[in-house]
């Protein structure tokens, strides 16, 4: 004989979804209200630089390019160098030379007197005058010398002038008093520092790859225009 048990027949589902027994308990779908399922979360996952132990990744190179290699510096050319030695090395001698009887007499090293014109050439930044000087005291007399600084209104020949002498042997008396002095022997000083600059420069000593190396050829240049410098003010003592 067969017994036939009869459970109890669940309810409908209730406004959550679920369905509901008679006991009060819910059975069914597990999400939301809605009946629909939850959507899996991804998994957040560190990027493999920032994982402990891991060794820095390399960067990646575009194919078929390399690296920049930096260029060596060019040597300079030997024949402008060689010319612009040459120049500036003469115009530094010049400009010696022209600053270094006024450097003495702007420091006091100078014998005063009087200069007499006996001719004059040309005018301005080309005038030439030449004539005897005689110093006071009648310590010495020099004769054919050239006088710098002659005012324009006063060429004629026979005109006596205050001027000024480094010594007995020196070739030039200077007419000229005051800045004008100053000037000329400061502007020359400054020229002969430029034109070393200028050889430092155009024969490649301040383009040398070493350092030390461009130090002391840097200094030989600027050393050079100072020596010859160094002469003419010891001649003109």
């Amino acid at each position: 004989m067969n017994v036939v048990t009869s459970r109890p027949a669940a309810r409908p589902p209730g406004p959550s979804g679920g369905w509901t027994t008679r006991g009060g308990r819910r059975r069914g779908l597990v999400g939301s209200a809605s009946g629909r399922s939850l959507a899996p979360q991804p998994r957040l996952v560190p990027p493999i630089e920032e994982v402990p132990g891991t060794p820095p990744r390399r960067p990646e190179r575009s194919p078929g390019r390399r690296p920049a290699t930096p260029r060596p510096p060019r040597p300079p050319e030997p024949l402008p160098g060689l010319a612009a030695l040459v120049t500036l090395s003469l115009l530094a001698t010049f400009f010696a030379w022209v600053s270094a009887g006024p450097f003495w007499l702007a420091v006091g090293h100078s014998t005063a007197g009087t200069a007499v014109i006996a001719e004059c050439t040309g005018g301005g930044l080309t005038q030439r005058c030449r004539g005897s000087f005689l110093a006071d005291g009648g310590r010495y007399v020099a004769h054919g010398v050239r006088i710098s600084g002659v005012p324009a209104e006063r060429t004629s020949t026979g005109t006596a002038l205050p001027a000024q002498m480094t010594g007995a042997d020196a070739a030039t008396a200077y007419a000229d008093f005051g800045a004008g002095r100053h000037l000329r022997w400061l502007l020359g000083l400054l020229l002969v520092l430029a034109c070393g600059a200028g050889i430092a420069r155009w024969t490649g000593a301040t383009r040398l790859s070493d350092r030390r190396g461009r130090r002391w050829a840097v200094s030989g240049a600027l050393a050079g225009p100072l020596l010859i410098a160094l002469g003419f003010l010891a001649a003109a003592w």
